[in-house]
């Protein structure tokens, strides 16, 4: 099994293979990931081959990625009701993402003001709360999902609740979503122009996903092809 671990330097021993790169989930920094499937040129010939590998993703992985695809707002909000130009609305910010046994953890800041408009002004009651969910990880097919949405924390207003908890339970996890076969594709589509080697991923199927102490460990098997 190739072992691809996100931090690089972790101690193990010589005889594990491993690269000093990491599978980040995010498509803006190709280098590393391109690294990571080097070995593979010296290793096997430009047919097709299936591989067993393991990716570990960290906490700060999926929160940047959360950050993308959900908190991409003005100032990295998220609006559950309203918009940046609403007299009232509720927003949620600053998503933090922890390991928590074999859960994911995701703590939001939420903001609102809940009322009537009048003239542009809002007339009603400013809250402000820390919210927690969290998540079992599930391996769907190619993607990286999440199921069992369980609220761990939720403000003391059973008004503001009321719009939270959708969005905790639904809407985030949604948002969470990682097609990893597409992310990986993308990191590796400027292979040749980088290493002198055109790697490409023909299929990937991701097996299990447990939450291992500080990484989320993803077992998958790989089909690559190097030219």
């Amino acid at each position: 099994m190739m072992q691809t671990e996100y931090q690089p330097g972790d101690g193990r021993s010589p005889g594990t293979k491993k690269t000093p790169a990491a599978f980040m989930l995010r498509s803006t920094m190709p280098q590393p990931f391109v690294r990571l499937f080097l070995c593979f040129c010296f290793l096997f010939s430009a047919a097709p081959l299936a591989n067993a590998i393991e990716v570990k993703v960290s906490a700060q992985a999926l929160e940047r990625t959360l950050q993308a695809q959900l908190f991409n707002g003005p100032q990295g909000r998220y609006y559950i009701r309203g918009d940046a130009n609403s007299a009232c609305y509720v927003y949620a910010e600053s998503p933090h993402v922890t390991f928590v046994q074999d859960r994911i953890v995701v703590r939001v800041h939420s903001k609102s003001k809940l009322g009537t408009s009048v003239h542009g002004t809002c007339i009603g009651v400013s809250l402000s709360a820390n919210t927690d969910v969290s998540l079992i990880p599930e391996a769907e097919e190619e993607s990286v999902g999440f199921r069992d949405a369980r609220i761990e924390r939720l403000s003391e207003s059973k008004e503001l609740n009321f719009l939270l908890v959708p969005f905790l339970s639904h809407k985030l996890p949604a948002q969470m979503k990682v097609n990893a076969a597409v992310l990986m594709r993308q990191l590796l589509s400027r292979s040749a122009e980088t290493t002198g080697y055109a790697l490409s991923l023909n299929s990937l199927k991701l097996h299990s996903l447990l939450v291992e102490g500080e990484s989320l460990v993803m077992d998958a098997d790989a089909t690559l092809k190097v030219d």
